[in-house]
């Protein structure tokens, strides 16, 4: 039997958090790439207790197997707080376990807000059966941004 576990981020989970950092935006789950001094910046931001981020690790018989970042924020539109769940990856091997709930679930528990926003690749079919079996509907905004970093 698989033993699971999820907890938070810790300093000695460095090298696993940036390897499935890369691993994840290697994946067809997302649409463009990301340097990697910005999984380092945002693991340095976890560690050093940004007010507007956490971060959760799940474990199968104590070796990483996926992660889930959050982004903190407030929305009157909502009525209060409001999480985002920036990223949900969990590794091909350990996929069928139902880690990507788990992590969900615990995020909502751990962080309770009054709404809970993601967002997914267009053809990511299976992250959004998952999303819609948990309970989220399509929000029907387009999304645009800015970067003023100079880095993409």
């Amino acid at each position: 039997m698989t033993h699971i576990t999820v907890r938070g981020l810790t300093e000695t989970d460095r090298n696993e958090y940036l390897s499935m950092a890369e691993e994840f935006y290697s994946s067809p789950a997302v649409l463009h790439a990301v340097p990697r001094s910005h999984f380092e910046r945002t693991f340095d931001d976890l560690m050093h207790g940004d007010p507007y981020s956490r971060a959760l690790i799940t474990e199968t018989d104590g070796k990483a197997a996926g992660y889930i970042l959050l982004a903190l924020t407030r929305s009157q539109e909502a009525g209060g707080d409001v999480v985002w769940i920036d990223e949900v990856y969990v590794r091909p091997s350990a996929r069928g376990l139902g880690l990507g709930t788990l992590l969900i679930s615990e995020a909502v528990k751990r962080f309770p807000a009054a709404r809970y926003r993601l967002e997914l690749e267009p053809d990511n079919t299976a992250a959004r059966r998952l999303y819609e079996r948990l309970g989220f509907t399509e929000l029907g905004y387009s999304q645009m941004y800015k970067d003023v970093n100079g880095e993409k």
